[in-house]
C-alpha cells in the first residue's frame, strides 16, 4: 500500500517513539518526510533504521519551542520537500509531579513544548499547506485531555489546549482545504511510557516515589494485551493524514485499548 507516493510529509519528534515509528510508516507506503527532533542522537537512530527509504528522509534538528529554530527548520524541510502536503506534530514531553510541588517554570514548560510548540509549527506550515495536495495535519492530544490522569495536570492542560486548538483550526481552514486532526494515544509503550503505567519522558522525571498507584486502576487497557507499541499509533496517524481520511476533520481518534470505555 503506497498512500503516500508523491505526497510530502514533516513529522515532528521524530527521533523516538511514535513520531520515529510515524516516519517509518509514511516512508513504507512510499512517502517523502521530514523527521524533526530537538536530539541529533535520535534523528540518526531513525535514518538508520529507514533502510531503503533512507533516500527520500531528510532530517532537522528543531526545538519546537523556540520560535527561530521552528522558522530555520519549517524553511529547511519546505527546502527539501519542495511543498507540504502533510504535517504530524508527535513532539511533546511529560513532566509529572504533585500539584503543589510543581514550580511555574516546569508547568510553563510542558505548555511551551506541548502547546505551543504545536501552535508554531502549524502557524510556520501553513502558507505551505494551503498550497498543498489534500493538505492535513495530525496533532498529538491525549487521552488526559478528557480523562483523569493525576499528577499530570500540566501535561493535560496542554493536550486539552492543542484538542480545542484542533478543533478551532479545522473550522478556520476549511475553505482552504487542510484538514486537522488530533490523536488521543493511551496505554502506548513510548518515551513517555516505561510500560507498567507509570508515565516518564526519557529526559526528565517520571511520577513522584510517593505517587498513590491505586489512582491508576482505571488506566489500564481493557484488550489484555499490556501496552499497544507506537506503530499502533502510527498506522493510525497514517491513515488521517493520508487521502484515506479525505472525509475526517475537526475531530479526535483516540487509541486506548479501550483503557476509556
Amino acid at each position: 500500500m503506497l498512500r503516500y507516493e508523491n505526497r510530502r510529509s514533516l513529522v515532528t519528534g521524530g527521533g523516538s517513539g511514535i513520531g520515529q515509528a510515524t516516519v517509518l510508516r509514511i516512508l513504507a507506503e512510499g512517502g517523502r518526510v521530514v523527521a524533526s527532533d530537538v536530539s541529533e542522537q535520535g534523528l540518526a537512530d531513525t535514518v538508520a533504521k529507514a533502510g531503503d527509504g533512507a533516500d527520500r528522509l531528510k532530517t532537522v534538528v528543531v526545538n519546537i519551542a523556540d520560535e527561530a529554530s521552528v522558522k530555520a527548520g519549517v524553511a529547511e524541510a519546505l527546502e527539501f520537500l519542495g511543498g507540504l502536503d502533510a504535517l504530524v506534530n508527535a513532539a511533546g514531553i511529560l513532566r509529572s509531579s504533585h500539584t503543589e510541588q510543581t514550580t511555574l517554570d516546569s508547568f510553563e514548560q510542558v505548555l511551551r513544548i506541548n502547546l505551543v510548540g504545536t501552535f508554531l509549527m502549524i502557524r510556520e506550515s501553513l502558507p505551505a499547506l494551503k498550497q498543498g495536495q489534500n493538505a492535513a495535519v495530525v496533532n498529538f492530544s491525549s487521552t488526559s485531555a478528557g480523562f483523569a490522569h493525576p499528577y499530570m495536570a500540566a501535561y493535560a492542560a496542554s493536550k486539552g489546549g492543542i484538542q480545542s486548538m484542533t478543533h478551532a483550526l479545522a473550522s478556520e481552514f476549511a475553505k482552504d482545504n487542510i484538514r486537522f486532526t488530533s490523536v488521543q494515544p493511551g496505554s502506548i509503550s513510548s518515551g513517555m511510557t516505561d510500560g507498567s503505567g507509570a508515565s516518564r519522558q526519557s529526559a526528565g522525571p517520571g511520577l513522584p516515589e510517593d505517587a498513590d498507584m491505586s489512582l491508576f486502576m482505571k488506566l489500564a487497557p481493557a484488550l489484555g494485551q499490556g501496552f499497544a507499541s507506537p506503530e499502533t499509533v502510527a498506522g493510525v496517524v497514517a491513515m488521517l493524514a493520508s487521502d484515506d481520511g479525505a472525509f475526517i476533520t475537526g475531530t479526535e481518534i483516540r487509541i486506548d485499548g479501550g483503557t476509556h470505555f
